[in-house]
């Protein structure tokens, strides 16, 4: 029987090639985008996972009850993971964590190789609660004494070439002003791909402790807010009453006002859950993956859309086969069973094809996501592959099987094929969803590519463009105020300044500002004279900080702070600052230092004398490369032994929205991919009415009909039926 419908399917595939390779190329083609979707959703939904208690490894959070709703933030005193471990039974292990990128990039020396590499202080249980193997050193050991240094493979290799080597070397870590020596208390793995956080050196807190001016990182600093707090729980705690535990914790600190609440959320859940609303994870990333993956299926049923509308267009070509079939005793379900045993082989032949077509892709599919996605043969892979070829097969074959095998046997003897009026309307109403999916897809793209532009070209309230910034180090950090009063006298320099964070993602968490009986969460720039002429930020009121007066007590604050403070007459009121009388001399116009995507919050800025992160110098537009070329050889005689790596203010902001631009550029393969593949079902279509009808088109060409006439006559269907889909997709595109 088997040997028997194998035959059968290859004297069909022979018989109508055209068909075959249509639906072949259109089956695969799809099969690959539905493929490297699915490459991409399984790496999203895999980012962070790879921590061994994944299940068990927690974030501390807390909600505080503001005039706007419940506001979310992850910022925890730093003795909390103490505090935690000694109080509350359910803890395992628990570990303070400085955010990534809260402190710009450590510049490590070893024998006169300097490196710059990501970094973050953390708390002894670090590796202990995260996954990340150690090659040399104990989990248990690394981070307890201040002067060790915990350092990544790849960074161990660009300081001694060995990794081996680098256990127990002294290594000198600089940041700004900050300098002291470490001791390499072990060396771990580098961080995995499908990790959110990338560092290339932990430090101990003691060392934090230190230099923030603590005795130690314990209970008695709870009060200093800043750090990460990391957890994880012993097996069958209960969430719900670890969150009171902690909650009353805090109370007894006296640090609960009773307007807060701390909770605990799964570490693995911040990549695609990483946005709260109202004190609730309302989404993030996980919006993409829905997304992409709504895409996958509408491709996907696309390429089977071709599949149904060919097998049934040619089933004029099969009515005797299944009538003499019938005739012979053949049963309907035989029949189900031979057509869908069809469209099985050619669903896994363009597995298959889509395989290859993937492997050539991927390379391409990588540098667009930014990943490094690869295909490895296992049996989740095997089994994923095999379950979407026989759903297509299954979705593919299932309406042309109950199609030709309802056939009646006199009638298909005879030739006759009277097709229905209901069997009409459905092989043209599923032309229509094809190409209604294609509009949207179009729509999607303009609507998506429009916001991108927007956002790119929208004024954020400051002048980005011809800005670059690096980081202060070495003599700059000593002095930033005669570094940038040197630069400003070099040809092509318009303007310097520097501040102790950055522009498009600032370094310095968000802080409680109490005014008026209410909390009043508040951003904070430290910056040095000319930041706000530098960045061109334009004054609502009063002045800029200035050299000619006394400004160390004075403070600017934005539009967004004085309205939220309820401020009439702002310039010259004196506030309790975070427990300092600072007089208010200034107020700027509104302007976006996050995302575009949030409303703008309020902002203070105060004049910084010490430790400053970033120097920000605007250069002429006229022989950039030149000027560059010039600070660089200023800043290395400045700054011997420093290497100068600089980045540009318009890339930082357009790499806001990287996401989006991915999205978008995704969406535009993946929509023209499902237009060609809905294309080609047309013209396959087209061309078998073209041969269905080739006498009646000689016929009428003897007659004297013109190409032009023969051409509008075979198209004039398939173009109402396109009409008909733009006509109902319009209305659900908007």
């Amino acid at each position: 029987m088997l040997r028997h419908t194998l035959i059968l399917i290859y004297r069909n595939i022979v018989r109508f090639k055209s068909t075959f390779f249509i639906n072949l190329i259109g089956l695969s083609t799809g099969l690959a985008c539905v493929l490297l979707i699915y490459l991409w959703v399984s790496d999203e939904l895999n980012v962070d996972k790879f921590h061994k208690k994944d299940e068990r490894l927690y974030q501390v959070y807390e909600n505080t009850k503001t005039s706007n709703g419940i506001t979310t933030h992850d910022r925890m005193p730093f003795g909390l993971a103490s505090a935690l471990v000694r109080e509350i039974p359910e803890v395992e292990y628990a570990a303070t964590v400085t955010p990534y990128r809260w402190f710009p990039k450590f510049l490590v020396t070893a024998n006169s190789t300097p490196v710059t590499s990501e970094g973050k202080f953390a708390g002894a249980d670090f590796f202990k609660i995260f996954s990340y193997p150690l090659v040399h050193g104990n989990a248990h050991q690394v981070l307890t004494e201040k002067n060790a240094i915990v350092i990544s493979e790849q960074l161990a290799r660009n300081l001694f070439k060995n990794s081996s080597d680098a256990m127990g070397k002294t290594v000198q870590c600089r940041l700004s002003r900050l300098n002291f020596d470490a001791t390499i208390s072990g060396v771990f793995e580098n961080v995995p791909m499908n990790s959110s956080d990338k560092f290339d050196l932990v430090i101990p807190d003691k060392r934090l402790a230190e230099i923030m001016g603590f005795s130690n990182p314990s209970e008695d600093n709870l009060g200093a807010v800043g750090p990460h707090t990391y957890l994880t729980l012993k097996p069958g705690s209960n969430i719900a009453n670890l969150n009171d535990k902690i909650t009353q914790l805090m109370r007894t600190k006296g640090l609960n006002s009773g307007e807060q609440s701390w909770f605990v959320s799964l570490y693995s859940q911040n990549y695609l859950f990483g946005k709260f609303e109202n004190g609730i994870r309302t989404g993030g990333r996980i919006t993409y993956v829905k997304l992409f993956s709504l895409i996958a299926l509408l491709i996907l049923f696309i390429a089977c859309i071709n599949f149904m509308n060919l097998s049934t267009a040619k089933a004029s070509r099969r009515i005797k086969e299944i009538g003499i079939k019938k005739a012979v005793g053949a049963s309907r379900k035989m029949l189900i069973v031979q057509c869908l045993c069809e469209a099985m082989v050619i669903s896994f032949a363009s597995l298959f094809l889509a395989f290859l077509i993937v492997d050539l892709l991927l390379p391409k599919f990588n540098e667009i996501t930014e990943k490094n996605i690869r295909f490895f043969f296992s049996t989740e892979l095997l089994l994923s592959l095999s379950v979407i070829g026989v759903v297509t097969g299954l979705l593919a074959g299932s309406y042309p099987a109950l199609y030709v095998s309802g056939f009646r046997p006199v009638q298909a003897l005879k030739g006759k094929l009277n097709a229905s009026f209901a069997e009409l309307w459905v092989r043209k109403g599923l032309v229509i969803f094809q190409f209604a999916v294609s509009v949207i897809f179009i729509v999607s793209i303009l609507v998506v590519f429009n916001q991108i532009q927007f956002v790119l070209n929208k004024n954020p309230g400051y002048n980005k463009d011809n800005v670059i910034y690096f980081e202060c180090n070495g003599s700059i950090a000593s002095d930033p105020n005669a570094f940038t009063t040197q630069l400003e006298t070099l040809p092509g320099v318009k303007a310097a300044s520097s501040m102790v964070s950055n522009v498009i993602t600032p370094l310095e968490p968000t802080l409680e500002l109490q005014i008026n009986q209410r909390k009043i969460p508040i951003n904070i720039w430290r910056v040095n004279y000319g930041l706000l002429e530098t960045l061109g930020i334009k004054m609502s009121e009063g002045r800029t900080f200035s050299k000619n007066f006394e400004d160390a007590s004075r403070m600017i604050f934005n539009e967004a702070a004085i309205k939220e403070m309820g401020i009439e007459n702002p310039i010259g009121t004196i506030i309790d600052f975070l427990g300092e009388r600072v007089e208010i001399v200034g107020v700027t116009e509104n302007f976006h230092f996050r995302s575009l995507y949030e409303n703008i919050k309020p902002l203070a800025i105060q004049l910084e004398s010490g430790p400053q992160w970033n120097v920000l110098v605007r250069i002429s537009p006229d022989n950039m490369q030149e000027t560059i070329t010039r600070l660089e050889t200023f800043y290395k005689t400045y700054n011997p032994g420093f290497p100068f790596e600089y980045k540009f203010l318009d890339q930082d902001f357009q790499s806001l929205y990287a996401a989006e631009k991915r999205v978008g550029m995704l969406m535009r393969y993946f929509a023209g991919v499902a237009i060609v593949i809905s294309c080609m079902g047309l013209l396959g279509l087209t061309a078998f009415t073209a041969e269905r009808r080739k006498k009646e088109m000689g016929i009428r060409k003897v007659l004297g009909s013109t190409e032009f006439a023969i051409v509008y006559l075979l198209s004039k269907d398939f173009t109402k039926l396109v009409i008909a889909s733009i006509i109902l997709a319009l209305p659900l595109s908007y």
